[in-house]
């Protein structure tokens, strides 16, 4: 593996970071992480910041990866709302658009153009709402059954948290699919390629020189497979040897932390 990580990595151009139990554990970075990320941008590596929640603009995630010295000017932000925003830009530009989200999050969609609107909408657009109200999912089945376009930003079924896992956007997709009997036509963030289409397309990379680095198979590693990305697991966070050793999701290499790959630059 050292040759060929070594070989691969020096045609990288973007790496494509998860967070939690990649770069970081509960907002405390894994190791010594400051200093392999400054190791990679000396090596002319642009680093991606790619989650799937969208709970949170792009400025907050960047102030909070600033506040632990991970975040520099140079790196980039991608959310699952980013993906979301550029797809109704490209094939839904100025419908009117039903978004359920927290107040920072329609701020955001509505900074870059998104038709925001409460009532009579096109598109019905799903996020990870973690204000969701009754009427905020009575609304959104009532405009599903109704006929409107329906995306969702991710389908993670659950977002880790230290004691118990809380529902994420999949979780809520189950929900409207028992009432409304639909599911999202599109889903925006890893593992699906609109997502990647968009990452290719902002930095102007084909994807042999995007390499995605994280810690879950079926999000993180079937994105890549997906999208023809180099993929580096690391053993940092949920997975584990064994869960690898049965997933049907293989990684291009494997790390026990994403530290390690200063050794291969």
């Amino acid at each position: 593996m050292e040759k060929n990580l070594k070989t691969v990595l020096s045609k990288t151009k973007v790496l494509l970071l998860d967070l939690d139990g990649t770069v970081y554990i509960g907002k405390t970075p894994i190791g010594d992480m400051v200093n392999t990320l400054d190791k990679l941008r000396k090596n002319e590596k642009n680093i991606v910041y790619l989650t799937n929640n969208s709970s949170k603009t792009v400025d907050e995630y960047e102030a909070s990866l600033k506040k632990i010295g991970l975040y520099k000017p140079v790196d980039i932000v991608f959310t699952s709302s980013t993906s979301t925003i550029e797809y109704l830009t490209e094939y839904y530009a100025n419908k009117r658009v039903y978004l359920v989200a927290t107040d920072s999050v329609k701020k955001e969609f509505s900074r870059e153009g998104v038709k925001l609107v409460s009532d009579n909408p096109d598109v019905c657009v799903l996020s990870y709402d973690t204000t969701l109200t009754f009427d905020k999912l009575r609304k959104l089945n009532e405009f599903v059954v109704m006929g409107a376009k329906y995306i969702a930003t991710h389908p993670d079924d659950v977002c880790p948290m230290p004691k118990v896992y809380q529902p994420d956007v999949g979780s809520f997709i189950k929900l409207i699919e028992c009432s409304s009997k639909r599911l999202p036509e599109v889903i925006c963030g890893k593992p699906f390629s609109v997502m990647g289409d968009s990452i290719k397309r902002r930095l102007g990379v084909n994807s042999e020189e995007v390499m995605m680095v994280g810690d879950r198979l079926h999000t993180d590693i079937r994105f890549a497979n997906n999208n023809g990305f180099n993929s580096l697991l690391v053993l940092s966070g949920e997975t584990t040897a064994d869960m690898l050793a049965v997933s049907e999701d293989k990684p291009t290499f494997v790390l026990n932390d994403l530290n390690e790959i200063t050794k291969y630059l």
